[in-house]
């Protein structure tokens, strides 16, 4: 019987294959750390209005504030920078199949941590997941007609920045999780605006210290600045609300697992966009991802 936080972390996966998907061209204008700032800006703007608008619960306690910082420190700014790093490197299907080792390292993490215990279910269907995952990407383009994203030429750099992008997204959920247990007081609206700010002031200070390391490549246009915004507002301020919400009540590894479905979920997106179907190793991915997802959920 699926939990409702499951559907939530499912609901964070849809968010955040729509906003991959709106990423890979303005990443590659502005440059990983340009772009991330630029993102990260949009959203805390979005959260604080929405936090001073609509938030009519209790308030995080102050105690809170340090952890949640420390969560979003780790989770956005290493592992937002160290993702679209790679993704310019690697290109986004390249990157999707390592950054989908971060549904493991949630569960291995919960496990060590947390004494969280899943289940053998669980673990089976949570390596299902994963290797569908990664079936899906490694497999899932087209001999012929391969999309410019893709041309990107494989280096030792991108694959070590997607795997700390991996580990950074976990460990970020880690940190988070025992404070929003306790909390009595959780807003996920205002997690999400003291996590994204603290990432937005760390990538303050780097611009600072480092303002040619951290200059976009390409001068922002409207093209771009809206595509960055509608990509932030999609992936870190409704995708990650969610997930800090399915944090609250479900285990860090099967919220991990359910979550890390975006690449599958974004194959029907770029069919409907280029008009092509995925080749026959995505559905066979996706498959592996469908029935180990259906373990998960009906542990």
């Amino acid at each position: 019987m699926p939990h409702y936080y499951d559907l939530l972390a499912l609901g964070a996966a849809t968010c955040w294959a729509a906003s991959g998907l709106l990423s890979a061209e303005p990443s590659k204008h502005l440059g990983a750390i340009a772009y991330v700032r630029w993102r990260m800006l949009s959203v805390a703007v979005l959260m604080w209005v929405l936090v001073c608008m609509f938030s009519k619960l209790p308030p995080l306690a102050w105690s809170s504030w340090g952890i949640m910082a420390l969560s979003g420190f780790i989770g956005i700014f290493f592992g937002d920078s160290a993702l679209f790093a790679a993704m310019n490197r690697l290109g986004p299907r390249r990157t999707g199949v390592l950054f989908a080792s971060h549904a493991l390292f949630s569960a291995l993490l919960g496990y060590a941590f947390l004494s969280e215990r899943l289940g053998a279910q669980v673990y089976v269907g949570a390596s299902l997941t994963v290797i569908g995952v990664m079936v899906a990407i490694a497999w899932g383009q087209h001999k012929t007609g391969g999309h410019p994203w893709d041309a990107a030429p494989s280096t030792g750099v991108g694959v070590g920045l997607a795997l700390i992008a991996a580990c950074a997204q976990a460990l970020g959920a880690l940190i988070a999780k025992p404070v929003m247990q306790a909390d009595v007081g959780f807003d996920p609206v205002l997690a999400s605006a003291v996590r994204v700010t603290t990432a937005l002031l760390a990538f303050g200070v780097l611009y600072a210290l480092s303002p040619r390391y951290s200059r976009a490549h390409h001068p922002l246009n409207w093209t771009v600045f809206r595509q960055t915004l509608v990509s932030g507002w999609i992936g870190m301020g409704l995708g990650m609300g969610l997930l800090l919400w399915a944090l609250r009540e479900g285990p860090v590894g099967s919220v991990g697992v359910l979550s890390g479905l975006s690449p599958v979920l974004i194959l029907p997106m770029l069919w409907w966009q280029f008009g092509r179907a995925p080749a026959i190793g995505a559905w066979l991915g996706a498959g592996l991802a469908v029935a180990g997802t259906a373990l998960v959920i009906a542990r």
